[in-house]
């Protein structure tokens, strides 16, 4: 059988790579999925959190209940991968995380429970729109789905590029930071680049504030915690003889706690007010919170890496990974309902599953599904065994 799934779950996954769709516009993707799980006869419900579904399957009679959760969206990303026979069909899209494959897991392992009917209980099969907006997760849980489709735990993975493929890592506690997201506007008086002296050049007092922002992580945070401040846009209207009116600042942070967070961004709009006055010169300064962190609940560790070494053997599972700085939407999960998040290795070579997350040559590594889907189906039958 797992054969014949392994063929399944490749067709699958091409499929959706050919066909991306960005954020809350994952129409055809959802009609796709529900289409598989309904065969499947599985209960489908549409339309939780715009293009969200929650796919149900009871076993027995236990009461309890987990949710195994998928991303659908795709990135706003031109594909490069000149003869690649599944690339994308959709001009300046792509899926460039990787979630057509998480689709594609979580649909193997719909049909393995679907077939074995090992557990004793039910399985939510969660799949979410717009992780890559941060948003999704919030649309669903608004439009009730907690209290529409109660779990009493929840599970998601991610594939990761760099770790060997089919192995796994996880950890107790926070294992992705927070994303919030930041605009700096200042605005200075423009003039012809010959007479400097006429104007204010925002140019220059921007630049003093991206330096001056790298020296709160250095010298205001407690050097056991951790943060990153990374600025990635610098917009003027200036142009190649013109000191501009204005410079824009955009940029993000990254990081674990609430404390943290507020911070950075004090810090980061005293040091840019001041830096501003300084020069008699408006700054404005927004400060958004895109991402939760995602903070695995220790509780559920056990079943997590107990279910993964079933499936990939002990010496493939590290359960004490080293946090990373990267976000994700399941945080939000998180924080409505315990459960665990993994890492499963995407290949540590380019041609094999190692050409990094959100580059335009990236694919998932299809060797990687059955252990993916594996994993879930385990997980069931660990979390919600036969009595």
């Amino acid at each position: 059988m797992e054969s014949t799934l392994q063929g399944q779950l490749k067709s699958w996954r091409q499929y959706l790579h050919q066909r991306p769709e960005t954020g809350f516009e994952e129409v055809n993707t959802s009609d796709y999925v529900a289409g598989i799980l309904k065969t499947l006869g599985l209960e489908v419900h549409r339309g939780i959190g715009g293009t969200g579904l929650v796919a149900n399957l009871t076993v027995g009679s236990g009461k309890r209940a987990i949710g195994l959760r998928a991303d659908m969206d795709a990135l706003n990303i031109a594909e490069c991968a000149p003869g690649r026979g599944h690339a994308s069909l959709n001009a300046g899209k792509m899926h460039a995380c990787g979630h057509d494959g998480h689709m594609s897991m979580i649909l193997g392992a719909a049909r393995l429970l679907a077939e074995r009917r090992d557990f004793d209980g039910t399985v939510r099969f969660i799949f979410q729109p717009a992780e890559e907006h941060g948003r999704g997760a919030k649309a669903m849980m608004a439009d009730g789905l907690f209290e529409r489709f109660p779990v009493d735990a929840i599970f998601g993975a991610h594939n990761m590029p760099g770790m060997r493929a089919c192995t796994f890592a996880t950890r107790a506690g926070g294992i992705m930071a927070s994303e919030d997201n930041f605009v700096i506007h200042i605005k200075g008086r423009g003039t012809h680049a010959a007479r400097p002296h006429m104007g204010v050049d925002p140019i220059v007092i921007a630049s003093q504030i991206v330096l001056a922002l790298q020296t709160i992580v250095s010298r205001n945070l407690d050097p056991g915690l951790q943060a990153v401040i990374s600025c990635t846009e610098f917009i003027t209207d200036g142009i190649r003889n013109v000191i501009p009116s204005n410079v824009i600042i955009k940029g993000d942070t990254r990081s674990y706690s609430k404390e943290v967070q507020t911070l950075l961004e004090t810090r980061m709009r005293e040091i840019s007010v001041g830096i501003c006055a300084t020069h008699g010169v408006e700054c404005s300064f927004e400060y958004t919170h895109e991402f939760a962190p995602t903070v695995n609940s220790p509780e559920y560790l056990d079943v997590a890496v107990n279910a993964a070494r079933n499936v990939a053997g002990e010496s493939a599972v590290d359960a004490n990974v080293q946090p990373m700085m990267i976000s994700e939407d399941f945080g939000a999960f998180l924080q409505a309902v315990p459960g665990n998040f993994v890492f499963i290795g995407n290949g540590d070579v380019p041609e094999r599953g190692g050409v990094p997350l959100h580059n335009a040559s990236y694919d998932f590594n299809d060797d990687i599904l059955m252990t993916g889907a594996r994993y879930f189906a385990e997980l069931a039958r660990l979390e919600l065994p036969v009595r």
